[in-house]
């Protein structure tokens, strides 16, 4: 309880400082919390999953900085051609702690030695300092790039994935590269998908978490005698990826609508194609569940599922399939 509080107040006090330094210690503090909530003695990679989040982030701390203090002496010089490089450089210390592409080698591997709700706070409440603090320094041409490059690896890197946490994982990549991309436009639009995004997510962890669930194959023989708990779990994981008319597709809709106004026609379109990468591996394991219809045994075979979970599953499935519908409704009405 102390260290989430800590992690909590780390965040806190960075998106509410009004300097560089005051942000950077509050990225600290989260840093320096969240590290004893991953050590776990039951799980053998943890150890190796922290020590490697360490250090990435000491080095992310390290440059944003020495960037930080570079862009003071540049603006005592008054020389705005290095000072838009200082700019960039404060940029990737800052997506290298969120974990966007191509600062992304150290994010599969920290995920994978995480349980659940550490992978949770990973994907979510992590991604909120750096992301604010790169909304301050906007760089079109360099968030273009960025953006390009997070899709198309969390796309890619997730085709061969077995794993649930690497997914995940590159899943988040992805939706990270979208992020940006409404950042571009407004700070509105990115926030706005951060809610979606840890709302889907957080939907799916708690039964991946329920369940005890770390790979694909666990998922198609677990819920054979339980239909509702299959379908809400792929019904979810159809949304995450940002399938119509699951309420995943609304912040997609917005980002594309937004895009399509500033004529950023050629981003939108890698953007989309791109994505729908993303959307072949979901519908790919969504398939073979939904067709799969074979008992086995599993080592995690569990016929008991209590009330808690069952209600859980229909909010989740609820808010997927009719929450485009009711948003829609809502926004026409006012």
């Amino acid at each position: 309880m102390l260290f989430l509080i800590t992690l909590m107040s780390g965040t806190f006090i960075t998106i509410s400082s009004n300097s560089w330094l005051g942000a950077w210690m509050g990225l600290e503090i989260n840093l320096l919390s969240f590290i004893p909530l991953m050590i776990n003695t039951n799980n053998l990679m943890s150890s190796e999953a922290s020590l490697k989040y360490f250090l990435t982030q000491a080095l992310a701390s390290s440059v944003f900085l020495f960037a930080v203090a570079l862009m003071f002496i540049l603006d005592t010089m008054s020389n705005p051609f290095l000072l838009k490089y200082s700019n960039l450089l404060i940029s990737s210390a800052l997506l290298l702690k969120s974990g966007a592409a191509p600062f992304h080698f150290w994010f599969p591997g920290v995920m994978e030695g995480l349980n659940w709700n550490n992978s949770l706070i990973l994907m979510t409440w992590q991604k909120i300092a750096p992301l604010m603090l790169l909304s301050y320094c906007l760089s079109f041409n360099f968030l273009c790039f960025i953006v390009i490059l997070s899709i198309l690896i969390g796309s890619l890197g997730g085709l061969n994935q077995t794993s649930l946490r690497k997914l995940m994982a590159f899943s988040s990549i992805n939706h990270l590269g979208w992020m940006i991309a409404g950042m571009i436009n407004s700070e509105t639009l990115w926030m706005s998908y951060f809610v979606f995004y840890c709302l889907l997510s957080t939907t799916i962890v708690i039964l991946f978490h329920s369940f005890n669930l770390f790979h694909v194959n666990q998922m198609f023989v677990l819920f054979n005698n339980n239909s509702l708990i299959k379908c809400s779990l792929f019904v979810s994981f159809l949304s995450l990826g940002g399938l119509p008319p699951f309420l995943g597709f609304m912040p997609k809709w917005l980002i594309i609508e937004s895009l399509v106004n500033m004529n950023s026609t050629f981003l939108l379109t890698t953007m989309v194609c791109l994505t729908l990468i993303t959307l072949f591996f979901y519908i790919r394991i969504c398939y073979s569940a939904f067709l799969l219809n074979h008992n086995e045994n599993s080592w995690n075979f569990n016929n008991f599922y209590n009330n808690k979970i069952y209600l859980s599953c229909l909010f989740s499935s609820f808010c997927s399939i009719f929450g485009l519908f009711f948003v829609s409704l809502f926004y026409w009405m006012f």
